[in-house]
């Protein structure tokens, strides 16, 4: 019965997931497409320039990470340039949605189902009726409702046996009577409404102090205007996934790498630097910010653990390796001076960020709104939870390396730092999002935590209902900023 249940579970998880995946990627190839042909006063965007670099006649800029543009001329073999381009920033775009749908199934699916299956079994059995209030919480030996529904035991003063409660819970057919599935389909709509949440802004006419602009100086975790963003995504994701998933090994700090729950294999270190070396070539700034908060967190569980976790250390260190590689080649063709010109990276105190903003706390808290709530509400997961913890040491880098550096010469006021920033909003947005998850599977005990719960829904709606807002304007032509 259950192996059935769980092969029905997937295929509605799949064939939900897939309708939905289909109409967002036709939405998002006709907002690319258009890009790429329509003027740039209606629909701004450098896919010009990226055209231009995929087809090898681009003089004005450098793009020294080939990755979208070698997709594009592929593509570009059998389409237009245009079309290729958008059909290029589309697929990754897409592919990016399907790993995170991945990422929170592996994190949160498995919970959800069952809290599911107790929500169902506490409201059939409790007192014999299903309209009847859920039996909340668990009992004196730790038995939820569900469990002392189906071992046999009395609740609301009625007794029913293991095998007539797993029958009524399952339905008069077993498996048409779970509705478990239910939460694989709630994971695919909260994983493409991720893709399109944005910071939250008020309606028109309404102005914020010191925020002179929706997006500029605020930041979206989904900057639509910008190809290059959205295609390096599946490989950050990626990388970040892979590297939370090492960490075990440090934070266990023992002399041999004690590999905690994860069963980490050498594969698992190939693959973080295979896919961190993916996100460079396609666009570095999630690397800067990845490898300077990777760095960090490596030296001090190294000092941490008295240098026990050496060995592990290093072969992390080694995963690292080709990726400083390329993003030395990459300094140079973007960061060397030519011709006299000035170039390098400059330090600073917020200046380039105050053009566009003069009240920062403000715009932080209007792009990190909703992993804030969490951050409040769900403290004690800062300890408890890798994911959780490292989203925020890799955001208050990302923060630190928009607010201190910036690009000397004709690109400094670009802003190109706040890429890496932006990386940071939407990481602490996805494991906020799974802390969420899962705190909805327990079924909350207390009124006061189903409050607290239906806030935290709130706020993430309000980013989404923004982004929805956002996105449309944008698609219908607007300006990003």
């Amino acid at each position: 019965m259950k192996e059935k249940i769980r092969r029905r579970n997937r295929v509605v998880d799949t064939a939900v997931f897939a309708v939905l995946l289909f109409a967002v990627s036709a939405v998002t190839l006709a907002l690319f497409y258009w890009q790429t042909t329509g003027s740039t006063a209606g629909y701004h965007s450098d896919m010009e320039a990226y055209i231009l670099e995929m087809q090898g006649l681009n003089e004005k800029y450098s793009f020294p990470y080939p990755v979208f543009f070698k997709l594009g001329a592929l593509i570009h073999l059998f389409a237009p340039p245009e079309l290729s381009v958008a059909i290029a920033a589309m697929l990754l775009n897409s592919l990016a949605m399907v790993v995170a749908k991945l990422a929170l199934n592996r994190l949160t699916l498995g919970e959800l189902e069952d809290g599911i299956r107790e929500w169902q079994l506490g409201r059939k059995y409790d007192g014999g009726n299903f309209t009847g209030s859920p039996v909340q919480g668990k009992d004196a030996l730790g038995k939820s409702a569900g469990e002392r529904v189906v071992a046999g035991e009395r609740t609301g003063g009625r007794g029913i046996g293991r095998k007539r409660a797993a029958g009524r819970a399952h339905g008069s057919s077993g498996v048409s009577g779970d509705v478990s599935w239910l939460g694989g389909v709630l994971v695919s709509l909260v994983t493409l409404s991720l893709f399109f949440i944005s910071m939250l802004f008020p309606p028109q006419g309404i102005y914020l102090p010191g925020i002179r602009f929706r997006y500029l100086g605020v930041f979206s975790p989904n900057p639509f205007h910008n190809a290059t963003y959205m295609a390096a995504r599946p490989f950050a994701i990626l990388a970040f996934c892979w590297f939370v998933r090492l960490l075990p090994v440090y934070e266990g700090g023992g002399a041999s790498g004690q590999r905690g729950k994860e069963n980490i294999s050498r594969l698992d270190y190939f693959l973080f630097s295979f896919f961190l070396l993916l996100a460079t070539m396609t666009k570095p700034s999630f690397t800067l910010v990845m490898v300077s908060t990777a760095g960090l967190v490596m030296l001090w569980r190294l000092i941490r653990a008295g240098f026990r976790n050496f060995i592990p250390t290093l072969w992390l260190g080694l995963c690292f390796v080709p990726t400083f590689l390329d993003l030395l080649y990459q300094y140079r063709g973007v960061f060397v001076p030519e011709d006299g010109a000035e170039g390098g990276v400059g330090f600073s105190l917020g200046e380039v960020w105050a053009q566009y903003c003069t009240n920062i706390p403000l715009a932080v808290c209007l792009a990190m709104g909703f992993p804030l709530l969490v951050l409040v509400l769900h403290c004690k997961e800062w300890k408890k939870n890798a994911w959780f913890r490292f989203s925020w040491q890799f955001y208050l880098v990302g923060f630190a390396e928009a607010f201190l550096l910036y690009e000397k010469g004709f690109r400094k006021f670009d802003f190109n730092f706040s890429w890496g920033y932006m990386y940071g909003i939407f990481f602490c947005h996805f494991c906020a999002l799974a802390i969420l998850l899962k705190t909805t599977a327990q079924r909350p005990v207390k009124k006061r935590d189903g409050l607290l719960i239906a806030v935290q829904w709130f706020a993430y709606l309000c980013h989404v209902i923004c982004g929805l807002v956002y996105f449309k304007t944008i698609f219908g032509g607007a300006m990003y900023y």
